[in-house]
């Protein structure tokens, strides 16, 4: 009996396939059809026997992308909570200049769009003419976005993102050492006779940024014979009333603790003004440090010590980085070192 034509469905091959046919990483297979000349001979052959056996057709009007020069660069800023109307966390509204003024300098425009982590923000640009590659700014869950930047890497978007810089993650990361940094913070709350230090902030893997910070600074007490508290860890988004919240958690527990150790600035500012409606003094009877380096932390009362990210070189190494695999030449992720800007939060 034949089978009605309309029940017959053919399934579209995709370069996952390709992958696990060939065994290699879904990365590599884009690389191998993009001509990339960073495959090895013998990686690109079973790549190209892959794509034969399965009759895969590349979608060109998705590479497109690479092939066609719009003298543009798009920017999808993800939003965050904040008190006002700017979705925009203060931190990445430095890094935008940066990179606004690297477009400028290498006589591209730049297109920037909000997006919300729960769109589909990585198919709308897949075939879209308007930007040559995309730069991807803002934090989030990594683990609920990573499949879409698979899927950005699959179809021969250009892309580059800041980030937590990790193994065998999608496509090119600009990012802060971290660790790092939470090291140095660690550190400096220890040479101020500080024990008890409570972090303030997600410390999964789902936000990595915030868990290596989080490892740093614990790190750092290992190596004093000290370790950090479960119960001196509370989960915290970077917002000022996540930290404000949070530092009332904290609090509730009634575990002693002398200092604070917030992922970002506006946790500490947050958390700062939940402390001294408690009773207690910053920094005498708690010292704060906060993680970004952002200009309000300079006028924060009292003002905060932080680990500062150097997003002015930021913006810089997005771009240039975005251009290269524009043109097709090689890019890679890079780390950039922090520095501890020390203030009166975490020094009498």
């Amino acid at each position: 009996m034949t089978e009605p034509r309309h029940s017959r469905k053919k399934t579209r091959v995709t370069s996952l396939d390709i992958a696990h046919r060939a065994a290699v990483s879904q990365a590599t297979v884009s690389r191998v059809l993009a001509g990339s000349p960073l495959v090895n001979a013998e990686t690109k052959r079973r790549v190209e026997q892959a794509v034969r056996e399965l009759n895969y057709k590349v979608d060109r009007h998705a590479s497109s992308l690479r092939t066609q020069r719009a003298g543009t660069l798009a920017l999808l800023l993800f939003e965050d909570p904040t008190p006002d109307d700017s979705h925009i966390n203060p931190f990445f509204l430095s890094i935008l200049g940066s990179i606004t003024r690297a477009c400028a300098k290498h006589g591209h425009d730049l297109l920037v769009s909000f997006q919300q982590l729960s769109d589909d923000w990585h198919a709308d640009y897949e075939d879209s003419m308007k930007a040559d590659g995309l730069i991807l700014l803002g934090y989030g869950d990594y683990l609920a976005y990573q499949s879409k930047l698979v899927h950005l890497l699959a179809q021969g978007t250009h892309f580059v993102r800041w980030g937590h810089v990790l193994e065998d993650q999608p496509g090119i990361t600009i990012g802060c050492d971290n660790h790092a940094g939470g090291r140095m913070a660690g550190q400096h709350l220890l040479d101020c006779g500080r024990r008890q230090i409570a972090f303030l902030g997600d410390a999964s893997t789902r936000f990595p940024e915030f868990h290596a910070r989080y490892q740093g600074c614990e790190a750092a007490l290992q190596d004093a014979g000290l370790s950090m508290s479960p119960g001196l860890q509370v989960d915290a988004p970077s917002t000022e009333q996540a930290g404000y919240d949070a530092a009332k958690v904290l609090l509730a527990r009634k575990r002693p603790f002398d200092a604070v150790f917030a992922a970002s600035d506006l946790i500490a500012i947050g958390a700062m003004h939940a402390l001294t409606e408690a009773g207690l003094r910053v920094p005498e009877d708690v010292a704060v440090v906060g993680f970004d380096g952002t200009p309000m932390a300079r006028f924060s009362n009292p003002p905060l010590t932080t680990v500062v990210q150097d997003t002015s070189k930021a913006g810089a190494l997005l771009v240039d980085a975005l251009l290269r695999l524009v043109r097709d030449t090689p890019a890679q992720s890079q780390t950039l070192q922090p520095t501890l800007a020390i203030r009166a939060s975490s020094v009498g």
